[in-house]
């Protein structure tokens, strides 16, 4: 199948029409005469073949024109159709960015593993609309539902702990996925919510929530990121801007992660470390899947040459004829 990407160029064959006028007036108006009283002895006499190569020419001119105009409009090929099975679902990741998430058990901190792990998921749902929810003390949308997997790679890697005031509010940060995904078109709707504490500020409940998720038919995957035991947590900040580490125990409302995960029909995980977590995302990755059948197009070429070759071709015998065999002196 042959299209063209720039159909709106064809417009310019209408210059076609006053260039023609404008040869006629010039072939009858600028070419040498003399005044006779009559023609008739002229009359059996064969036309020049120069007067006929000149007609030639100027009609070559209005080709190489032509190929012009159809290079400019960018004439493309598409060889086939296409149609294959995709998975695809509509997915808010919810990660909360919190002072704690600073914590050095995960190489180099937990928010940094978080990142590098979204990012990963991130890049193999290719047919997925996703948005990033960022939430501590409050929440709000990084990025809207996309599927342009650049984009939002692209904010995870600018995700940082002074976005938002210091905090936990888990439930306000479920509430605003919900917004973001609530009407989105896939059957399939899932927030991935990752936190490393408790809801301990906010103005929705976590359950609350959760029983919002389920009534718009929402599963919650949480993830509670945080190694068993105590670990470097960020506590002070130095006269030289150095960030003070202090070893404390890791707490994590496991229970209440849970009950949210319960409520809407989706799973907790726990992730103590870098791998873990690695191992959560793809086991989500698994689940959080539909299967679509897709036609599109492909292998699309733009197809120009030809017609470029055909312009260099007729401009040049076009030129060289006016300056060889049409030549003429004023």
């Amino acid at each position: 199948m042959r299209s063209l990407m720039h159909p709106g160029w064809l417009w310019l064959f209408v210059l076609f029409v006053p260039i023609i006028a404008w040869y006629i007036y010039n072939l009858r108006t600028q070419a040498p005469t003399m005044r006779m009283s009559t023609t008739e002895a002229f009359d059996a006499l064969p036309m020049s073949w120069r007067s006929v190569l000149r007609h030639v020419v100027f009609a070559m001119k209005l080709a190489a024109l032509g190929c012009l105009i159809i290079i400019l409009c960018r004439p493309q090929t598409h060889n086939s159709w296409e149609t294959s099975d995709v998975e695809g679902t509509d997915i808010v990741v919810a990660l909360d960015v919190s002072t704690s998430m600073l914590a050095k058990d995960f190489k180099p901190d937990r928010l940094d593993a978080a990142k590098e792990v979204a990012t990963q998921f991130v890049s193999g749902r290719t047919h997925d609309n996703i948005a990033l929810v960022l939430f501590a003390g409050e929440s709000f949308t990084q990025v809207p539902m996309t599927m342009d997997n650049t984009t939002l790679i692209n904010a995870i890697a600018q995700v940082n702990t002074s976005l938002l005031e210091d905090g936990t509010a888990i439930g306000d940060g479920i509430a605003t996925a919900i917004n973001r995904i609530k009407d989105g078109k896939a059957v399939s709707k899932s927030i991935i919510l990752l936190t490393d504490g408790s809801n301990n500020t906010g103005v929705v409940a976590p359950l609350t929530a959760a029983q919002i998720a389920r009534q718009y038919g929402i599963k919650i995957y949480t993830i509670g990121v945080g190694s068993n035991g105590s670990a470097p947590y960020p506590v002070a900040i130095d006269y030289a801007g150095n960030v003070q580490y202090q070893t404390l125990p890791v707490v994590i409302d496991e229970a209440a992660l849970k009950k949210i995960a319960a409520t809407t029909g989706g799973k907790y995980f726990r992730a103590t470390n870098k791998n873990v977590l690695a191992q959560v995302f793809k086991e989500i990755d698994a689940l959080e899947k539909t299967h679509l059948d897709v036609q599109r197009f492909t292998h699309t070429t733009d197809n120009y040459w030809p017609w470029a070759l055909a312009f260099a071709l007729l401009l040049l015998l076009a030129i060289l004829a006016d300056y060889t065999l049409l030549r003429h002196i004023p």
